[in-house]
């Protein structure tokens, strides 16, 4: 069985939980197991918190107001992606599949870009990029489920 929700949110920082509850209350719904639900939540929070710090872009016409999160749980791994219509990043990064520890990131003490740094530790798979042809970030990751035993959703 496939989950997936969509939702279009507004750039405040109240929407970061309503959106982490959200897929915690999916994933444990659908019976994941809670130590994969408690990673994809927080890397969904910084995702979350990245587009509400940077994804406006009022110079350029687009809409400062909102940011998208879609998820989806397809009974063998989970897929996020919060876009929004920000600036967007400087360079597209695709990530290495998460765990490879190669970091590159020289000064550890710098604020800019933990948040994409802890999604990297937390997911199996992440990309980092740009909409194609417009303007906007797009974080996107996954993330292998592992069920409880006896779990509602588990694909058969």
């Amino acid at each position: 069985m496939s989950i997936w929700w969509s939702l279009h949110l507004r750039r405040e920082a109240a929407s970061v939980p309503l959106a982490r509850r959200l897929l915690l209350g999916t994933m444990e719904t659908a019976g994941v197991d809670p130590d994969v639900s408690y990673d994809l939540s927080v890397a969904l929070s910084e995702a979350c918190a990245n587009a509400v710090e940077h994804g406006g872009d009022t110079a350029h016409g687009g809409c400062s107001e909102a940011y998208r999160v879609t998820a989806y749980l397809d009974g063998e791994k989970c897929r996020i992606e919060v876009a929004d219509s920000g600036p967007g990043f400087s360079t597209e990064r695709t990530v290495r599949p998460a765990r490879a520890h190669t970091h590159t990131h020289t000064d550890t003490e710098a604020e800019a870009g933990r948040g994409l740094h802890l999604i990297e530790e937390l997911a199996d798979h992440v990309h980092i990029g740009n909409k194609p042809g417009r303007t906007g970030a797009v974080v996107s990751f996954d993330k292998i489920l592992k069920w409880r035993k006896g779990a509602p959703l588990i694909a058969v």
